[in-house]
C-alpha cells in the first residue's frame, strides 16, 4: 500500500469525468488499498481515483471504524429522495476549507464490488451526502460546484491564501 500525491484544486483533472472499470483484477485491488491509505493520511474520510489523478470510478469511504471501509467501483445513483438536508463538506483536493452543500437526504446506489460483482445499497445521513459528494467527483463536478458563486468566490479565495501560506 502506497500513499499518493493528491491533486489539488483547481486542477483540470478534478473537472474531468472518471472512465468506467472493465478490468477486475490486482492492479484494481491494489489502487483501492492505495486509495484507502491515501485517504487516511489526508486525513479525509472519502475520496476518489481522479483525487489521485486516476481517472477511473473507485470510491473508498471510511465513515467509521466499527463500520471499515467500503470500495464502490463504478458507483451510480438510482434512486434519491425528495427530502433535502444540508451538510458540511469538504474535500481532501482543498483542504482547510468547507461549507454546507443541500444534498438528498437518502439515496439508492448500484455498484460493483473488487471482484465486479453488481451490489445496492440504499443510505441515510452522512453515507447518502457521502455518496452523492464522491460520485459528483467521479462525474467530473467539485463540491464547490454545489455552492452560489458568491460562496463559491469566498472559499477560493481563502484557499488559495491558505496555500500561500498568508
Amino acid at each position: 500500500m502506497t500513499i499518493r500525491p493528491i491533486v489539488r484544486y483547481p486542477d483540470r483533472r478534478l473537472a474531468l469525468a472518471a472512465r468506467p472499470v472493465t478490468a477486475f483484477d490486482e492492479s484494481l485491488r491494489d489502487l483501492a488499498n492505495d486509495l484507502l491509505e491515501t485517504m487516511r493520511a489526508a486525513p479525509g474520510i472519502g475520496i476518489t481515483a481522479p483525487h489521485i489523478g486516476v481517472p477511473l470510478r473507485v470510491v473508498v469511504l471510511e465513515l467509521d471504524a466499527k463500520d471499515g471501509a467500503r470500495t464502490y467501483v463504478n458507483p451510480e445513483i438510482t434512486w434519491a429522495s425528495p427530502k433535502m438536508i444540508l451538510h458540511r463538506e469538504g474535500s481532501v483536493s482543498m483542504p482547510g476549507v468547507n461549507d454546507e452543500v443541500q444534498r438528498h437526504a437518502r439515496v439508492r446506489i448500484s455498484y460493483q464490488d473488487l471482484d465486479g460483482n453488481m451490489q445496492h445499497e440504499e443510505s441515510d445521513g452522512l453515507r447518502a451526502v457521502c455518496h452523492q459528494h464522491e460520485i459528483d467527483q467521479l462525474d467530473g463536478m467539485f463540491w464547490l460546484q454545489r455552492l452560489s458563486r458568491l460562496k463559491r468566490d469566498r472559499l477560493v479565495k481563502k484557499y488559495e491564501k491558505m496555500s500561500r501560506g498568508s
